[in-house]
């Protein structure tokens, strides 16, 4: 017998793997990337790429200028219009030289624009932070993700948890969440609830939850997804289930907004205790990449368990490998789930096996307006 024999044949590149190892190392060549740089034709390539490079190297800085801009409440400044400078320096409570170099750091990433008369007002992306209090809200909230960051090497090499992050979310690391009471559950759900309506938004615009009687929300905190589910389909029955201490916030939502006579909240821990029998259709929006994959199974599980013959889960979250937003998919939330101690982000693929691993007949991916946000996934128990 030869010494090659029981040995595989090596696997052979695809085409694909070959030209990005052609491609990849004239860019690893500097004779190639200075003629790439001079050459008329392939000028504006090197330069693109040069950039992407740089805002890698620059993005913590960018964060930041966004962060400053949030804390100090700028946008709101010139909502209203133009201000001129010395009055935006006062308001914020700046200098006017570290006003200036505020604001024209934010021009340079389209948040704020100065007018002809000097006066400044909002940019492009400055605008699209008015009525989106979520944005915001995250913002200020990523001061902690910032702390943890600080070392990403430490944070890849030591156990999960322990974090500035991981204490901020409490059910991640305790051990009987059941028993986590408001002053441990207030402060992220109240930040749930601030950015629930753009992914509610990007939801119902997707699907028509007209078509079912009743939906039950597993993980839902306050209720806000619910309450904005509940104004597009006036007949559907509600039901909310989270944590005791938050399902209490979701009552008092749903008695603020009189939906109480058609939304109830039970409170408990979805690892073990049952669910309120009676939805046809259960969603779990931001749920499931907040866990890691055993837990996932099992309230996958569980929820086939409770779902009538017909009936459907919905699933929204950010998904990783979606086109156009790799890096929102793979490197924020993959970051950002390491620093709060459990989960990871998944593909459709990969939610689509662990659905029919719990037993789901069939799911399929509904396209959403923007993917980056939140993707939405259907699966379907076999009708009797």
């Amino acid at each position: 017998m030869s010494a090659s024999a029981g040995l595989e044949a090596p696997v052979q590149p695809s085409w694909r793997d070959r030209f990005r190892a052609w491609r990849e190392g004239l860019t690893a060549s500097p004779g190639f990337r200075s003629w790439a740089a001079g050459f008329p034709l392939t000028r504006p390539y090197a330069r693109k790429r040069a950039r992407a490079l740089f805002d890698l190297c620059a993005g913590f800085v960018y964060s930041q200028v966004l962060f400053a801009c949030v804390r100090l409440r700028l946008f709101d400044l010139l909502q209203d219009g133009p201000v001129e400078e010395q009055v935006l320096a006062a308001r914020m409570e700046l200098p006017p030289e570290g006003a200036l170099r505020l604001l024209r750091a934010a021009a340079a990433l389209e948040l704020v624009t100065r007018r002809d008369d000097g006066r400044w007002t909002l940019g492009p992306l400055g605008a699209a932070m008015i009525g989106n209090p979520g944005i915001a809200a995250m913002v200020e909230h990523h001061a902690l993700l910032y702390a943890d960051l600080a070392d990403p090497v430490a944070l890849l090499r030591r156990p999960r948890g322990g974090n500035a992050l991981s204490g901020y979310w409490a059910y991640a690391g305790a051990d009987t969440p059941g028993a986590l009471g408001r002053e441990h559950t207030h402060d992220y759900t109240a930040l749930m609830a601030a950015s629930q309506p753009m992914v509610a938004e990007e939801v119902i615009a997707a699907y028509d939850f007209r078509r079912h009687r009743c939906l039950l929300d597993i993980g839902g905190g306050s209720g806000a997804f619910l309450a904005a589910v509940a104004a597009s389909a006036p007949e559907l029955r509600l039901m909310l289930f989270d944590l005791p201490a938050v399902a209490e916030q979701g009552r008092e939502r749903f008695a603020r907004l009189r939906l109480d006579a058609r939304a109830t909240a039970h409170g408990g821990d979805f690892t073990q205790d049952p669910f309120p029998q009676g939805a046809d259709l259960i969603s779990l929006v931001r749920v499931l990449h907040d866990h890691d994959d055993d837990v996932v199974a099992a309230l996958l599980r569980r929820v086939r368990a409770a779902l009538p013959p017909g009936g459907r889960l919905l699933i929204a979250e950010p998904m990783s490998g979606t086109s156009g937003a790799e890096p929102a998919g793979d490197a924020y939330f993959g970051f950002y789930l390491l620093a709060m101690g459990r989960g990871r982000p998944r593909t459709p693929a990969e939610l689509q096996s662990m659905l029919a691993a719990a037993g789901f007949a069939t799911s399929r991916l509904l396209p959403t307006r923007t993917p980056l946000l939140t993707r939405v996934l259907v699966a379907d128990v076999a009708a009797a």
